[in-house]
């Protein structure tokens, strides 16, 4: 492979400190394969096949997931992992396993895997004998001359047809095919659409060439590649440089399928707080205190809603983590105080490098806990950040993570809700990151900054998170993260990063969120209408249109390139603006209920249409419509002055938002774009739930929960999620409750069914329901038997009428 070659070279040019240097390199490394079946044997689970260079472990983790190892020389790795959720415990496997003349089977109630005992390559297909994976040269390594260890590749078969998505924030086509990337997180300020590696690392694709969809997870955290047809176009690989070749086989048979196995496999987020699902407003940077507090003032005297300011490093003691400038806020638990009392939750930022100072509280727990990262000869790692010259904590050592953890006990007691990390790629001035020759302890498994590097920042934002929950008690915490490996979402929200003002990045912002949600990370979002630069009014305007339907939502910039509140556009653009936040508020019942579904059962809540459309043709390049729960579907407008455009309904029947039209699916649709509007369709069938507009979260106590039933065409389902919206009472039946209903049509009736679990009791008393599709006013609306249509009101094709949230049936004829 020409071009693993080419970037194994250039990493063997690196010398420690990440500088490129000319040294000469054989360029014809030799490959090394597994060879002939020598002997097998069975632990547990797992079966081990023997062979002349390596040892192939395959473990049925369940029906649907194998984890295939490949050690060289018959030597495994520690098998550790940050990656796969501890509370992951699928149902013990049943399965069969044949020695056949050529080959091995492991047979699982879903798939064959087969096992050539020639070179122990191996296959997957179905039941029924549809391929789904299979060895191309299959695995093989080669000796890393410069670091030592191996470099560890695997290459499959390409399909003709083959689709291919995933891999966290990548920028570029939806559709992964003929690209080949790279995980090595990087501070990539003003990317752009070819950047490549960017903030994040999750080695999970997913591909398709048939009916059945399935899915790749390589755990491993060195610097990788994934090459899907670029170097080959028969060929799709990955490869790592360093470690143990280790990777989860994920079958569908669905895409989203796979992308909801995977989630369980890395793990769900717990519930945020509510408020986290409201609107942002953050900038580099809102000081001084003064600043901040006229900042809240005008969001409530405009009324434009929002729940969250976001203080920046200005806050700081010269850049220095966990301390206040006390010139620019000289009383921080006042002001946050104050804040709370207009409705206004703080977040502050804090980064890993901790300012070289020795009368810098932090800087001396440091020194005397042993936290710091060191270089390989046993001097402590110094390179520069905001504060100077700073030393790092070793975030991959279990006593520093608890160390850093007691850290965030002032930030609370004064008040603060939330924490983002920033600059944890790790970033750094001098060269970018971290020398490689950098020591990480790695919970007990020790080793470079090679190997670290790629999942520093998750475990950053892991012990930030648990440093919030240690000290909010009965407050859930919020963490953001703009770095990530494999299973952060079990910890916090991440953000795209470093973008900038054009069109080209409010599309790439949609992609990478489609992207990130399909990768296990659903709790994202960029920064709206881009950090770097300024947009105009309408660029603004559709972003925020966009954004409205990202589960992190978010106002960021940098402010030496202008101001990006809200009201800093014209009016006509701040009157649109305000009520798309307004729509989101309406939303809020809907957003946490698709919240609390993918914390349930790893569902994605921002979804791509090949996700839903699987087999659809159609859907396989589509890139910019997106689903946001089950219900919902969006499509931005993403380019100036566009008064409509075109977009691609899946199956079924939809609802115009805007109109009410009912629209067939399975066609590609114009559909008017002025300035006011987004395309917006909404599934037949669907019950979406609506407050009332709020300028944040819980700002009253409202006496009815909106329901707007559109007309089903067949049976649909939908639910509605409550809680309090804080603490952990919904971890018991009292503390929640789930309102599942179901529509449909039976014998030219209109029914809606409503089922209650948990025992949760919301402040409202009574639903008004909105019947959408009905051509004329019905003859009979009758509700647990109790005839209401008198006390209903027909208007503009939408029949409204109030009852109590307790009711169990409706029939509409």
């Amino acid at each position: 492979m020409d071009n693993l070659k080419e970037e194994i070279k250039k990493e063997e040019n690196e010398d420690f400190s990440g500088n490129y240097i000319e040294k000469f390199q054989d360029n014809n490394a030799e490959e090394f394969f597994s060879g002939n079946l020598l002997s097998w044997e069975k632990q547990q689970d797992s079966f081990l096949f023997h062979g002349e260079r390596a040892t192939l472990q395959i473990t049925v983790v369940s029906a649907d997931i194998l984890k295939f190892r490949h050690g060289n020389d018959g030597n495994f790795d520690d098998d550790f992992s940050y990656a796969i959720d501890p509370s992951f415990k699928p149902e013990k496997p049943r399965y069969k396993f044949e020695d056949l003349k050529n080959t091995f089977v492991i047979k699982t109630e879903l798939l064959k895997c087969y096992i050539t005992k020639s070179n122990l390559s191996t296959r997957i297909s179905t039941l029924d004998g549809t391929p789904v994976l299979e060895d191309e040269k299959g695995y093989h390594w080669q000796d890393h001359k410069y670091y030592g260890g191996t470099i560890n590749i695997c290459t499959k078969v390409l399909h003709e047809g083959e689709k291919f998505y995933g891999l966290g924030d990548k920028t570029g086509r939806l559709n992964l095919i003929g690209t080949k990337r790279e995980l090595w997180g990087t501070d990539c300020y003003g990317y752009g659409n070819d950047t490549d590696p960017v903030y994040k690392n999750i080695p999970f694709y997913m591909g398709q060439h048939s009916h059945i969809g399935y899915g790749i997870f390589m755990d491993n955290t060195f610097r990788s590649f994934f090459d899907f047809g670029k170097e080959r176009s028969s060929v799709c690989s990955f490869w790592n440089q360093g470690g143990e070749m280790r990777y989860y086989y994920i079958h569908g048979p669905k895409l989203i399928d796979v992308a909801r196995k995977y989630a369980l496999l890395t793990g769900r987020p717990q519930l945020p707080p509510k408020w986290a699902l409201g609107y942002h407003q953050s900038k580099w940077s809102y000081y001084p205190e003064s600043v901040v507090r006229k900042l809240g003032e005008e969001f409530r005297s405009r009324k434009i809603p929002c729940d969250v300011i976001h203080l920046d490093i200005d806050y700081m003691d010269g850049f220095r983590c966990f301390t206040w400038d006390k010139d620019k806020f000289p009383n921080p638990a006042r002001m946050i105080e104050d804040l709370k009392e207009q409705g206004f939750r703080t977040v502050v930022i804090i980064d890993p490098g901790i300012k070289i100072d020795k009368d810098y509280e932090v800087y001396q727990q440091g020194m005397k806990g042993d936290h710091f990262c060191q270089r390989m000869d046993g001097a402590l790692l110094k390179a520069s950040v905001w504060p100077g010259l700073c030393h790092f904590p070793d975030f991959t050592k279990k006593t520093t993570r608890e160390w850093w953890a007691t850290l965030f006990k002032g930030l609370v007691a004064d008040g603060v809700d939330g924490v983002w990390n920033d600059m944890n790629e790790p970033a750094t001035f001098e060269e970018g990151t971290f020398p490689n020759d950098v020591r990480h302890d790695f919970d007990g498994h020790s080793g470079s900054h090679r190997k670290g590097h790629n999942v520093y920042g998750s475990l950053m934002a892991q012990a930030t998170c648990e440093g919030q929950k240690k000290f909010m008690k009965d407050k859930r915490p919020f963490t953001i993260s703009r770095s990530a490996y494999a299973g952060v979402q079990r910890y916090a929200s991440v953000w795209t990063g470093d973008n900038m003002a054009t069109w080209e990045h409010l599309k790439l912002a949609n992609i990478q969120c489609q992207r990130l949600a399909a990768s296990g990370v659903s709790f994202a979002g960029s920064d709206v209408g881009g950090f770097i630069g300024s947009p105009d009014g309408e660029l603004y305007t559709r972003w925020i249109q966009m954004a409205v339907f990202h589960p992190f939502f978010r106002t960021h910039s940098s402010g030496d390139h202008g101001d990006k509140e809200p009201w800093k556009f014209d009016k006509k653009y701040v009157d649109i603006v305000r009520q798309f936040i307004e729509m989101r508020y309406e939303l809020l019942p809907y957003i946490y209920s698709v919240f609390h579904n993918h914390s349930l059962t790893g569902t994605p809540m921002v979804r791509s249409l090949h996700l839903e459309g699987h087999i659809d043709p159609e859907t396989f390049y589509r890139e910019e419509e997106f689903f946001l729960g089950d219900h919902i579907m969006i499509c931005p407008v993403s380019e100036p002055e566009l008064k409509s455009r075109r977009m691609y309904l899946t199956s079924g029947q939809w609802y115009n938002y805007w109109t009410d039209e009912l629209v067939q699916g399975g066609v590609e649709i114009t559909v008017d774009t002025p300035l006011n509007q987004i395309p917006i369709f909404i599934k037949q069938g669907a019950i979406i739930p609506k407050q009332p507009k709020m300028q944040f979260v819980d700002e009253f106590v409202f006496d009815q929960l909106a329901l707007d039933c559109y007309k089903p065409i067949a049976t649909t389902k939908s639910s509605v999620y409550e809680d309090s919206g804080d603490g952990y009472d919904y971890l018991r039946s009292e503390g929640y409750v789930i309102k599942s209903f179901k529509s449909t049509i039976q014998n030219d009736e209109w029914v809606i069914t409503q089922q209650l679990e948990g025992l949760y009791d919301s402040s409202y008393q009574l639903y008004q329901l909105r019947l959408h599709g009905l051509e004329s006013k019905p003859t009979k609306l009758e509700v647990d038997n109790i005839d209401l249509l008198d006390q209903s009101v027909f208007e503009n094709g939408v029949l409204i009428v109030e009852l109590p949230k307790s009711f169990k049936k409706v029939i509409i004829i």
